[in-house]
């Protein structure tokens, strides 16, 4: 899967219906908080599952033309990047979840957190990245 550079924010959220038919996705206070995102406006909004059992065709079309590897880390070296830190891991670094729940470690980082990282090293099922600036 393909990530927009112009993505604003990252979260989970569950889909509830209302009493009266409709659909919503609960914005986390934080997004607005931070000004990634402002109320009024009109946005774009991409549903990824959770469990990744519900595929799209791009995603199942991109798979197919790659190698027998397996999928490749959603991150680069070297790339920037906005996290939120959901966990805190045995040694005590934040633990933050990107596409398909590839984890990045982000050490002095406290749960609930959302920083500007640079990827600094890249493995095949996490990534370590260092914080460059505090976002809210």
């Amino acid at each position: 899967m393909e990530i927009s550079e112009k993505l604003l924010c990252l979260f989970s959220a569950e889909v509830r219906e209302t009493d009266d038919g409709e659909y919503v996705v609960d914005v986390p206070d934080r997004e607005i908080d931070a000004g990634s995102l402002e109320p009024g406006e009109t946005y774009r909004v991409a549903l990824v599952a959770r469990d990744g059992s519900a595929e799209g065709t791009a995603e199942a079309d991109a798979s197919s033309s790659r190698d027998d590897d397996g999928p490749q880390p959603p991150v680069e070296p070297g790339e920037m990047r906005y996290v939120e830190i959901e966990d805190l891991g045995k040694q005590g670094d934040g633990i933050a979840r990107v596409e398909r729940g590839y984890v990045i470690i982000v050490p002095d980082t406290e749960v609930g957190e959302r920083v500007k990282i640079e990827v600094t090293e890249v493995k095949s099922n996490f990534a370590v990245g260092e914080v460059v600036e505090e976002a809210g």
